[in-house]
């Protein structure tokens, strides 16, 4: 077990290769951070963090994905409010000194990769089976393919005329979410044609789409079943990847941290045992 950071709705755990981010369950907590549970988010998968102020005597511990690298955050599409962003830690502002210590922590673990696109998915998305209930139909997904089910009181008569759909993973190039929140959100699967261009037309009349609606389609039921689909679409054409042995930490920068630690003990916000645990990581490092 790595380090624990405990802040507002959520704790990260600091481990040699990732943070793994635990969410807490209860009503303040919003319902998509409370159904995604845990995530773990290799180092590989950063592209930077920040620690700035927050409101009413916080500070935010930000972690920013690489674009690619989370298909949750991918299919989201910066529609996400900020409060349901799974890599915000709301902090209490007297553990700033210690938020900025880890901050740094992880600073230091970026890759040279950290200002690309990933080519993959590094961050696992929620598992199949998933489901949820839209306005005009019930969507499906058991990992390997996607069905609507339509209702009478909500599906067009275009979708009524096409029938109950089922698609293959292997049939799909693409997932598009759009937001419950906004007028006309929808989910649509982006399906390959024959000359490889994708379907279009308003959602409500496309047999490969369901339309939301007030309490239809809600943020934490949809977007982890749209997050859950585009990674099994991208899985289809994933190539293995070859391991880069991590590079070693500068010597200086090993022994600021070291001080740096040192101050935090001596300032009481680390423990004796913490103390000598992270620098005996520290100095493995060299």
């Amino acid at each position: 077990m790595g380090d624990v950071l405990a802040g507002i709705q959520a704790t990260w755990e600091f481990e040699s290769d990732s943070v793994l981010i635990r969410f807490e369950r209860g009503i303040r907590t919003p319902k998509l951070l409370s159904s995604l549970r845990e995530r773990r988010i290799p180092h590989e998968a950063l592209a930077s963090v920040t620690l700035t102020p927050g409101k009413r005597g916080t500070v935010v511990l930000h972690a920013v994905p690489r674009p690619g690298a989370d298909p949750l955050m991918e299919a989201a599409a910066g529609q996400l409010k900020e409060v349901c962003d799974p890599y915000r830690l709301v902090l209490p502002a007297e553990r700033e000194t210690l938020a900025e210590y880890y901050a740094d922590e992880l600073r230091a673990v970026l890759g040279p990769d950290a200002a690309r696109p990933a080519e993959r998915h590094l961050v696992h998305a929620p598992e199949a089976p998933l489901g949820f209930k839209a306005y005009d139909g019930k969507a499906s997904f058991d990992g390997s393919h996607v069905a609507f089910r339509w209702f009478w009181t909500g599906a067009s008569s275009a979708k009524w005329k096409a029938g109950d759909q089922s698609f293959a993973v292997s049939e799909l190039s693409g997932v598009e979410w759009r937001s419950p929140e906004v007028f006309d959100g929808y989910l649509r699967l982006l399906r390959r044609g024959a000359d490889g261009t994708e379907d279009a037309g308003q959602a409500d009349q496309d047999p490969a789409a369901v339309v939301f609606g007030l309490g239809y389609g809600p943020v934490h039921e949809s977007l982890p079943f749209a997050a859950a689909v585009l990674e099994a679409v991208r899985r289809q054409n994933q190539t293995p990847a070859l391991t880069v042995p991590a590079a070693r930490r500068d010597p200086a920068d090993i022994a600021d941290r070291i001080r740096h630690l040192g101050d935090l003990h001596l300032a009481g916000l680390v423990t004796d045992e913490e103390f000598t645990r992270k620098k005996a990581e520290l100095l493995a490092e060299l």
